[in-house]
């Protein structure tokens, strides 16, 4: 039976930290090492954006002391990914590079929705009762360093998963001088946190009974109810009895009784403040806590690739649900393509497309084209398919991977670049208020398209010329 080594790394906003499995088809998957280091990341990201140099020699010294480890243990496949904290830097690609020519690492950067994804695989990972826990309304939180993920689940699909910028060390750093002129510091946590709790809950909540809460991570089961985690369940009870006896206590003493460092110790006040809150909002009598971490759930994603395990959840469905339950809170209907028994029309204003080689022609369809993929840092995707349609084009302000095309559309005032989603919005209202614009665009888009045409068969006749000069034979 064959049975391979691999390790999971978890650049995260206040600790970096590996795992390493044994996997096979017999027994699945297998922790063999967990090890972890602390270092805040996070810390001057989220305050300027940047990572300084020293923090860095840190990062990279930190992973080559993880290289030696996977050595040890024979690792011999990995993956390697960055959440909030590289996320959220001004320049990740420069980051990144360093690293790799520093350690010989290659880092992936997480989208919030890849992370999500891969955070609710590891409770799938550890979970048999999975499956059935989610077919009535489940809510599963990790409340990281840099924001909440908040996933629910009903009826065995997935409704909505959110990344809240309220991650317990990016609420230290914001709220980290007025802390010094309160004593009721948990009080300052709610309050901070008010409008996003509000507008989730108006937004996801309605309507929508919560029966079950699953709290993701392992820093809330190792460092804060260590005692109480025999079951893996916090009853509500429990859980308060905790809080009341920890928001008033300073970092030292609550360092010295968990027996933590007093960095890990300065994140427990506001991870319990934002669990409480999302406690009562759910008005959840219990708390189901594995302990799992997203290293189990980049573990579980490469496993299930491979066919060392098999799903008994088709985690690939809930992303086609997700997008159709975003057009349901907008009172609109929707349908993915592969569904599709008739052409499109006025009563189908949502299609969700799930299938293979249609968009370009797809994009026929539409009369604003946004290209995704470049308000978060993925680096865009290709805009010429829209572009060939003579559609006005939008964009974010990642399109890294498509640089020169871009350049190009854009200072033809084919393709405009909005910065985020309110200016999205604000741009499709301009275009749809102004047809001459719109249509001044996409004739911008055909004229490139007829100027650049071609354009395979003059570099095949400069190539030609080229072998033809030196006496190459292809």
């Amino acid at each position: 039976m064959a049975v391979m080594t691999f390790a999971a790394i978890d650049i995260g906003s206040y600790e970096v930290s590996m795992k390493i499995f044994e996997l096979s088809k017999k027994i699945g998957f297998r922790e063999l090492n967990d090890v972890r280091y602390s270092l805040e990341l996070g810390k001057g990201v989220y305050s300027n954006g940047k990572l300084d140099t020293q923090m860095l020699d840190v990062l990279c010294e930190t992973l080559n002391d993880f290289k030696r480890m996977m050595q040890d243990f024979g690792v011999v496949e990995y993956r390697a990914c960055g959440t909030s904290a590289l996320r959220e830097l001004a320049n990740p690609l420069i980051i990144v590079e360093q690293i790799y020519r520093r350690t010989g690492f290659k880092v992936e950067i997480l989208s919030n929705a890849e992370q999500h994804f891969l955070g609710y695989k590891s409770i799938a990972a550890i979970e048999r009762g999975f499956k059935k826990m989610i077919q009535k309304g489940t809510a599963i939180l990790d409340v990281g360093g840099g924001s909440l993920q908040v996933s629910l689940f009903d009826k065995d699909a997935l409704v909505t998963t959110q990344s809240l910028k309220m991650g317990s060390l990016r609420i230290r750093q914001r709220l980290q001088e007025l802390e010094k002129t309160t004593i009721h510091y948990d009080k300052l946590v709610e309050e901070f946190i008010r409008n996003d709790l509000t507008n989730f809950q108006r937004l996801y909540l309605k309507d929508r009974d919560i029966k079950n809460v699953i709290l993701m991570g392992d820093f809330i089961t190792d460092m804060i109810f260590q005692e109480e985690m025999k079951d893996k369940i916090i009853t509500r009870n429990e859980f308060m009895k905790r809080y009341e006896d920890t928001v008033d206590k300073t970092e030292d003493v609550l360092a010295q009784e968990m027996e933590i460092d007093p960095e890990y110790a300065s994140l427990v006040v506001p991870t319990m403040v934002v669990c409480r809150s999302f406690i009562d909002i759910f008005q959840a009598e219990a708390l189901w806590a594995p302990g799992v971490s997203l290293l189990d759930g980049i573990a579980y994603d490469y496993a299930e690739k491979k066919k060392f395990i098999r799903s008994v959840h088709n985690f690939e469905n809930d992303i086609l649900a997700c997008a159709q339950n975003i057009a349901k809170r907008y009172e609109l209907s929707a349908i993915c393509r592969s569904d599709m028994k008739e052409p499109v029309h006025e009563g189908i204003p949502v299609v969700v497309l799930d299938t293979i080689g249609e968009l370009g022609r797809l994009y026929s369809l539409g009369d604003i084209i946004f290209v995704g993929g470049s308000l978060v840092k993925t680096g865009g995707h290709n805009i010429l398919e829209p572009a060939a349609h003579g559609k006005p084009i939008l964009v974010g302000p990642h399109m890294f991977n498509f640089k020169e095309i871009f350049a190009l559309l854009n200072s033809r005032n084919a393709c405009e670049q909005v910065k985020n989603g309110k200016e999205l919005t604000a741009m499709v209202l301009r275009l749809c208020n102004d047809r001459d614009l719109a249509k001044k665009m996409g004739q911008n888009c055909m004229d490139i398209i007829k100027e650049n045409r071609g354009a395979t068969r003059r570099n095949t006749q400069e190539l030609r010329l080229l072998f033809e000069k030196h006496q190459i034979i292809p």
